[in-house]
């Protein structure tokens, strides 16, 4: 890759120029960067209820169930691909119209019942339902989000049934998550009625099932990170869909390169303005991120149901193996983190059902991050629990892992996720410190930054929930302090301190996490008192998030950390040596 395409020299070179692309994508008004502006939101948090059809969720799911007990998961994943007339039942039952609007002869599902949704089917098989996720996530969200009237009724509607399947193509093979250094160009003819489009895509989910491509390409080779998207048709002339690449797992899924070689593109078919490609992008990323977060939680449900059965049937020692405390603490971690995970998701879904463009990156960046990882080690633990019998492959353990394996991949890699939501929050402070245009107007917002409070409005009389606010709260000074001190210490410098940045990410993870199962349990008790239950899990992680915080507040480098780097080093000079 070139050092310009995401090396460390671009990536540290300035504050100020990661501001660039970004600018225009960072509305004030998302939850959690105002609360480190200053204060929390309580109308926001006690206007929150999950509003849902279960009904409606149920009835699809059940007809889901029924293709695959036609389509059995098992023969689909001997034969690699999904069967033309699978997808075309897919198609009729409504899976690719689930989040599109009736108008346009889709469903509707608002974002929870499609979260719902999601979570059901990934406890049947994950690497089928993949083609309905990725197509209503991202694959033509872009559409329905920023497309005109014309743009939908033509394309919204053979989305809806299946007929036109789309793809959300960004991922270049020399560009994965730098999507401002993207290669793909797409050139104004000089007439102006279309764009030449040129470059090559790859790891596109729904390849060779897609007839319609949202394609991201640089539209001036002189501008990084000003970006146009396009809605793509496969049978254009130039468009040309690579064969399905192997993969360890989502056997169904289609995997595969696009490359485009001198395509015309009606200017018609350009979505929002020129220049708002990288917006457009990281706003259909958000509900990307949360699909995955709902994939997470029905794996996390499935397997946790898994452990309960095989741990009261496996008999040790004249008990049952779930009497065991280290047996116990795999179930009680599936079922926390779930829990955890479908709240941070219901939240975060609050925000985008009511304005679906806002930017809400950091809420659903934390979603993806815990949803994903967690939900691995949930994996894990379930094939622990099934001993030896775990790893025979007539069991479920070993395909979900597999087929699992790249969520912790798609939408952003973990080690992205782990650094962007502190780096957005710096990108913030720098661009209003840097309002006034001189390092003193910067240096005086960063010391009034410091000294600012915020004030914390969540009050409860219950000792376990009040004890969760004022973690939850002492996270967001922690962090509101944090980032205007390491800006002031550390300016250009501080993408680099990638330990650090995960530090901030994580005081902010577990602040997400709080709030949001503070907010489902505050809304649960409008409908009925919460149960003991739910105040366990809530203290449960309560108590994570203590530990996570006394780990997570150090301006510098632990002493770990500096040798990690040293040890790096040496590693590098020896293999260099050894290399000749």
């Amino acid at each position: 890759m070139r050092q310009r395409a995401g090396g460390r020299a671009d990536f540290g070179r300035s504050i100020d120029a990661m501001l660039a692309a970004g600018r225009d994508a960072m509305p004030p008004d998302a939850f959690l960067e105002r609360i480190f502006h200053g204060s929390i939101d309580p109308d926001v948090f006690q206007s929150f209820r999950v509003v849902q059809d279960e009904a409606k969720v149920d009835r699809l799911r059940k007809a889901y169930a029924a293709i695959l007990d036609e389509y059995p998961a098992v023969s689909i994943e001997a034969a690699g691909a999904i069967p033309e007339k699978m997808l075309s039942r897919m198609g009729e039952i409504g899976l690719f119209g689930v989040t599109i609007p009736e108008e346009y002869g889709g469903l509707g599902f608002n974002v929870w019942e499609y979260m719902r949704l999601v979570e059901a089917m990934v406890k049947m098989d994950v690497s089928v339902a993949i083609a309905s996720i990725a197509h209503c996530s991202i694959g033509v969200k872009g559409v329905q989000l920023f497309g005109n009237d014309a743009q939908k009724r033509k394309y919204l509607v053979p989305a809806a049934t299946g007929e036109m399947i789309f793809s959300y193509a960004l991922t270049e093979p020399r560009i994965g998550s730098d999507a401002r250094h993207i290669e793909t160009l797409a050139e104004l003819s000089p007439d102006g009625s279309h764009y030449v489009l040129n470059g090559q895509k790859t790891y596109i989910t729904n390849a060779n099932y897609a007839g319609g491509l949202t394609v991201f390409a640089r539209m001036d080779p002189g501008r990084p990170g000003f970006l146009g998207v396009f809605i793509v048709e496969t049978g254009w002339e130039g468009v040309k869909v690579g064969k399905d690449m192997p993969k360890m797992g989502l056997k169904a899924s289609s995997t595969a390169p696009v490359r485009f070689t001198n395509v015309r593109v009606p200017v018609e078919n350009l979505l929002g303005k020129p220049g708002e490609g990288f917006k457009i992008a990281m706003t259909v990323l958000n509900y990307g991120r949360l699909g995955l977060g709902a994939a997470s939680v029905g794996m996390m449900e499935r397997s946790l149901r898994d452990m309960m059965k095989r741990s009261s049937t496996r008999v040790q020692f004249q008990v049952p193996i779930r009497d065991f405390p280290l047996i116990q603490e795999k179930l009680v971690s599936a079922r926390v983190n779930a829990a955890v995970s479908k709240a941070m998701n219901d939240f975060a879904a609050h925000f985008l059902n009511a304005n679906p463009r806002l930017n809400v990156a950091i809420e659903t960046s934390h979603c993806k991050l815990f949803g994903t990882t967690r939900a691995w080690d949930t994996l894990y633990d379930a094939l622990q629990v099934a001993g030896g019998s775990g790893y025979l492959s007539t069991q479920p353990y070993e395909k979900r892992m597999r087929d699992f394996r790249v969520a912790t991949v798609f939408e952003g890699t973990t080690e992205i996720h782990s650094i962007y939501p502190a780096l957005f929050l710096i990108r913030k402070t720098a661009k209003d410190a840097l309002r006034g245009g001189r390092r003193t107007a910067a240096l005086t917002f960063c010391l009034k930054a410091l000294a600012a409070r915020i004030d914390w409005k969540l009050r409860f009389d219950n000792r376990i929930m009040r004890r969760a606010s004022r973690l939850a709260g002492a996270n967001a000074r922690t962090i509101s302090r944090m980032i205007p001190a390491l800006y002031l210490l550390y300016r250009d410098r501080l993408p680099e301190k990638e330990y650090l940045l995960r530090r901030i990410s994580t005081l902010s993870l577990y602040l997400f996490g709080l709030v949001a199962l503070l907010a489902g349990m505050s809304a649960r008790s409008g409908s009925g008192p919460y149960g003991e239950e739910d105040l366990r899990v809530l203290a449960h992680f309560t108590e994570e998030a203590a530990l996570a915080r006394k780990a997570s507040r150090r301006l510098f480098d632990s002493r770990k950390e500096i040798l990690d780097g040293l040890i790096c080093r040496d590693l590098f000079r020896g293999w260099k040596d050894e290399r000749g």
